[in-house]
């Protein structure tokens, strides 16, 4: 996922920092936000989840679609659906559709992921090393005729509750940011189980925008919830959340395009939050 960033004050250029989550033990998860039912099942060894089935699908219901801190459905309900293959030898793939808003991501309306890599664990030592495209039909920047499609490079490491992991943009432009390639997110995190079925999910963002003058979207991000496994498989998950970054940017934004009302959206996209979840993995 990702998010195009620009303040209402300044009326001639439109920029978007990204958001994604992806616990670096877990190699087949959307690119937004890790699905509930994953971070219960990230003490499962993956050779024996793929030796039983290694195709599955997840559908997840959330209040609003928020990655990396940043509001992607300006405040609005979100529904999830992904495929996923993963293979026992540790090879995976896999691709996830997700709505958005178009007052967020112009001319938007849906993010495409696809992703695919390899992960492995040693004990409690897990790592993994994954490639993503992100794709949104439809969406540019009129201004500049720029796609707001771009490619990541994801390297992780996990040891038993804790994680870390690295995505690093290759793509030469990063979700609307020009001559952006080397972006980096460093993501980090715990999963602690509290009970059989309650997990404690805590973690830590940081986005560097590369690029001459890109560091004014430079931001932060912080998430602390609960995730807790229902009967039948289904999973609830409760998190707050919220980003930190560049006053002038972040409480401020909009594409720059009028609504048919003549008038600009406006939004604190990075304001805090509390977001409810229901997902299933078949």
């Amino acid at each position: 996922m990702s998010f195009r960033l620009r303040p209402a004050a300044r009326p001639t250029r439109r920029f978007i920092p990204l958001t994604s989550l992806v616990l670096a033990a877990c190699p087949y998860v959307h690119a937004g936000d890790l699905p509930a039912d994953a971070v219960l099942a990230a003490d499962v060894p993956a050779e024996a989840v793929a030796a039983e089935n290694p195709l599955s699908a997840t559908v997840s219901l959330n209040t609003q679609y928020i990655s990396r801190g940043i509001r992607q459905t300006w405040g609005r309900p979100a529904a999830l659906a992904s495929v996923d293959y993963a293979h026992p030898s540790g090879w995976s793939a896999g691709t996830s559709v997700i709505n958005v808003d178009d007052r967020f991501i112009e001319k938007g309306s849906v993010e495409w992921d696809l992703y695919g890599g390899y992960s492995g664990t040693a004990g409690a030592l897990g790592w993994s090393a994954l490639v993503y495209l992100y794709k949104y039909p439809g969406a540019r920047i009129s201004a500049t005729n720029t796609s707001f499609d771009y490619g990541e490079l994801s390297a992780g490491i996990s040891w038993k509750t804790l994680y870390a992991r690295y995505n690093y943009t290759f793509t030469r432009d990063f979700f609307g940011i020009q001559n952006a390639r080397g972006t980096g997110y460093l993501d980090v995190g715990a999963d602690q189980p509290l009970t059989r079925s309650l997990t404690l999910n805590l973690h830590a963002g940081d986005g560097r925008v590369a690029g001459s003058g890109n560091d004014m979207w430079n931001w932060k991000d912080l998430k602390a919830g609960l995730t807790h496994k229902l009967e039948d498989g289904w999973v609830v998950a409760l998190n707050y959340t919220r980003a930190i970054g560049n006053p002038g940017v972040y409480d401020r934004y909009t594409t720059g395009v009028p609504r048919a009302d003549g008038r600009l959206a406006v939004s604190n996209v990075a304001r805090r939050a509390v977001v409810l979840s229901l997902s299933r993995k078949f």
